[in-house]
Formats: structure tokens, C-alpha cells, sequence
């Protein structure tokens, strides 16, 4: 595995396909017994960061909608909702179905952010004016194109004319082969999550996910290791510019 993950790097990052990216996850969990809450609120919180910088430094008072799928990329994009509204945000939650089809970490994290003030709508509703529209609807997971209702939030989402951050992958987008579906969401930024996906060197990725930002959401230095990416990736920022 070691020798093709290698031929894979360039200027300095490891690339990976959707299963090797699973297979990535599982080992932090299993192997070095990381919980998946810890994870999902690390990257949450690194998504609220992105957000705040590309806001000018400053979120208070700014209109911030998120699009919530039911796996763990919408968890994340709750936990992103939630340090968001801490920091004076107006959060708009925009689920993308009923909140009985969340998983088990995303609907407790809709639960804190309920439990704060946030009342969250259905799929149908209109995303409204925003400063900042943050996409959690699909992960690296997706095969084909996105259906209903996820395909109309996304063409909206397109429509909006708002900034959009993708978290990890912007929802439409192959990760493995780089091939947006129809429709994909056109992101301004992309903040993606343990390592860059392979599919994101194919040309027809760019135009999808914007300027690239690859987080830490504490992943051991073991683990990048063992995928061949060299230390130090992040010692000086924990979010680091892949282009």
C-alpha cells in the first residue's frame, strides 16, 4: 500500500481515494482509540475557524447558513454551527431531510445546538442572504450523482451567489476520481479532513473546490506516517494551504 499511496505526493501532500481515506479513519479509531466524537469536534471546529478567517477574522453578527446531511459530514458542519453561534453568528441550519435519518453523533450535536436557540428547517426551505454558506451535505463516501432532495439544496446552494466553504469535499465530487456529479456544489474554499483526496488533482476537481485547505483534527503523526506523509505538516498552523 505504502509504495502506491507514494507515487501519489506531490509538493509535499499525500493524496488517497475514497477507501484508503475510510481505511484512515478506521485505524485512528480502532488502532489508537480515538474516540469519533473527539474527531468530529476537532473537525467542526476547524471548519468554524476557516469560516471566521474567510469572514475577515470577525463572525459577530454575520449570516452564516449550513447545510446539514445525516452522516458525519453534517456532524461536522453542526460543530461548526455551534462554535459559529458562540461567536455571535446567525446561524441558519438547513437539514437535509428528517432529523430521525441522522446518525447518532450528528443528532446529538443537533441536540446542543437546538438546546442554544438554533431551529433548523427542512430541505424545501430558501436559503435566504448570507455571508457565508457552509456545505455538510456529502462526504468522500458518494458514488454517482447526488438525488433528491440533496441535488436541490446543492443547485440553490449554487444559485445563492453566497460564499461557499466545503467541509472535507465539496457535495457532488468523486473523491477518487475527481469527477463532479450532477449537480456538485462550486465552493469558494474547501477545508478537507486527515488528507487530500485524489480525485482533487483531476483538472475538473479545481473548479469545485476552490481554494484548499487541509486541517488538523488530531490524527496521529503514527498514522500520516504509516501513509507516507512526512512530519511537521502542521507545526506552524493547524490548517494548512494545499493550494
Amino acid at each position: 500500500m505504502g509504495g502506491a499511496i507514494g507515487l501519489r505526493i506531490q509538493e509535499g501532500f499525500v493524496y488517497v481515494t475514497a477507501q484508503e481515506m475510510a481505511e484512515f479513519d478506521r485505524s485512528a479509531i480502532v488502532d489508537f482509540g480515538i474516540d469519533e466524537l473527539i474527531l468530529m469536534e476537532n473537525a467542526g471546529l476547524a471548519v468554524a475557524n476557516a469560516a471566521r478567517r474567510l469572514l475577515g477574522g470577525d463572525a459577530t453578527g454575520k449570516k452564516i447558513g449550513v447545510l446539514v446531511g445525516k452522516g458525519n459530514n453534517g456532524g461536522d458542519g453542526l460543530v461548526a454551527a455551534r462554535h459559529l453561534q458562540n461567536w455571535g453568528a446567525q446561524v441558519n441550519l438547513v437539514l437535509a431531510g428528517d432529523r430521525a435519518d441522522l446518525k447518532e453523533l450528528p443528532a446529538k450535536h443537533l441536540e446542543v445546538v437546538e438546546s442554544m436557540g438554533a431551529r433548523p428547517t427542512g430541505p424545501d426551505s430558501g436559503l435566504g442572504g448570507g455571508d457565508l454558506l457552509v456545505d455538510a451535505l456529502l462526504g468522500y463516501n458518494l458514488r454517482g450523482n447526488p438525488k433528491e432532495p440533496l441535488a436541490g439544496m446543492i443547485r440553490r446552494a449554487n444559485d445563492s451567489r453566497m460564499r461557499i466553504l466545503a467541509v472535507d469535499i465539496p457535495s457532488g465530487l468523486d473523491a477518487t476520481t475527481g469527477e463532479p456529479g450532477d449537480p456538485c456544489v462550486i465552493a469558494d474554499t474547501t477545508v478537507t479532513l486527515g488528507l487530500p483526496k485524489v480525485g482533487f488533482l483531476n483538472p475538473r476537481a479545481r473548479r469545485c473546490l476552490g481554494r484548499l485547505y487541509l486541517a488538523d483534527i488530531s490524527f496521529p503523526t503514527l498514522l500520516y506516517a504509516k501513509y507516507g506523509q512526512k512530519d511537521g505538516l502542521f507545526g506552524r498552523d493547524s490548517l494548512v494551504t494545499v493550494w
